[in-house]
């Protein structure tokens, strides 16, 4: 009986189809080349994921072959690698463009990733903390029938802050270096004088102070040293070559730039597919996709039980942000910024501010954490009056 229905309905859909739908070969065309975007857009998410999973496992033994502290591993050495590839489009479009809109286009990139980091970021790594810390209570609570009690349920409850006292100043020490040079480069933004571009200059000075202090104290009284997972392209070997070592941190980070400069352009082909107006792709979508490797990498980190590591890797990456492709963006174009740049500007100040109140008030936890994704939401809801 079903087979007879299916058939009819099947018939049904062929005798009308033509005449709701005419299937014409530009309507077929059309139709393919949507299917290969939204195909090419979740490849590269996979191909993202992937090569942050041996690149986060190449860059901790890199760390050691450096004898460089464990969260200068996050903030300087993954930071680096995966915030190379957008400075490097950034230098690209202020030294290459041929108009000033398109110049403009680094100046936007230049706000749009600390934005992204700030608030997208931090707010997943909140909600895979808490999601993992909800899936260790519900198997402690089927091993034992009794939810978890003393300083063991202590740690698997979501309200437990990430780390003690010197923890959260060591967290705390990334966003004050980090707030008050992005208030400067906001500034800078409003206003015109001769020797602006020079100031540039000062941006790159304060990254190369940063570097230093990060290299030299990356150490900062990390915890104990841990055994390192074998290098996936030395499964085998106990202590991997270290030309295994850079060619596995090298062949990643080209994957990791060419599959999210290929995810960007897949996304800017399919906002418009979903009704969404160029610049709204480009303001609130472009910013998520070209942070996708620290948001990748902090949930290979979060999962593997390294939260140290994925906070140090995304306020490394900020600290990048807010100086390399900021220095630029002052070198080569005006730095002028219109009202949805400022909008950005001011909710990624805002959300620092937040981290930054509860990182020394020593209650940073997940859920609070995970709050942070909100700011976004505001800046979205905030960018649709400016872009009508």
């Amino acid at each position: 009986m079903s087979t007879t229905y299916a058939r009819r309905g099947a018939e049904v859909v062929r005798r009308e189809l033509p005449a709701r739908l005419p299937w014409t070969p530009a309507v077929r065309e059309s139709w393919t080349i949507s299917v290969i975007h939204f195909v090419l857009l979740i490849v590269c998410a996979v191909a993202i994921y992937l090569s942050c999973e041996w690149f986060v496992n190449a860059v901790e033994w890199l760390g050691q072959r450096l004898n460089v502290g464990k969260m200068a591993v996050g903030t300087i050495l993954a930071a680096f690698g995966t915030a190379l590839p957008e400075s490097v489009v950034t230098l690209v479009a202020v030294t290459t463009g041929g108009t000033e809109e398109a110049k403009n286009i680094g100046v936007g990139a230049a706000m749009g990733g600390p934005l992204a980091l700030a608030t997208v970021a931090y707010g997943v790594t909140g909600a895979m903390l808490l999601l993992k810390r909800r899936r260790q209570h519900a198997v402690v609570l089927a091993d034992t029938g009794m939810p978890p009690s003393g300083p063991e349920g202590q740690a698997l409850g979501e309200e437990q802050a990430l780390g003690d006292e010197t923890d959260m100043r060591r967290l705390a020490k990334d966003q004050t270096w980090f707030l008050p040079i992005f208030v400067v480069k906001v500034a800078l933004g409003l206003v015109a004088f001769a020797f602006k571009p020079t100031l540039g200059l000062l941006f790159f000075a304060a990254y190369a102070v940063y570097f230093w202090r990060e290299i030299r104290g990356g150490s900062d009284g990390d915890e104990e040293d841990e055994e390192l997972e074998p290098l996936k392209l030395q499964r085998k070997a106990a202590s991997p070559a270290t030309w295994a070592v850079v060619a596995q941190t090298l062949a990643t980070l080209a994957v990791i730039f060419f599959a999210s400069q290929l995810f960007v352009k897949q996304l800017d082909a399919v906002g418009p597919m979903l009704g969404l107006s160029a610049a709204v792709t480009a303001l609130l979508l472009s910013p998520i996709a070209t942070e996708l490797p620290e948001i990748m990498n902090a949930i290979i980190w979060v999962r593997q039980g390294k939260t140290k590591l994925a906070l140090a890797n995304i306020s490394g990456a900020m600290m990048i942000q807010a100086t390399v492709p900021s220095g630029l963006g002052l070198l080569f174009t005006t730095w002028k910024f219109d009202g949805a740049l400022l909008w950005s500007g001011l909710i990624t100040m805002a959300a620092i501010g937040y981290l930054l109140a509860s990182m020394r008030a020593h209650q940073l936890t997940p859920a609070r954490l995970t709050v942070a994704a909100g700011f976004y939401a505001v800046f979205a809801i905030g960018l649709v009056p400016i872009l009508a």
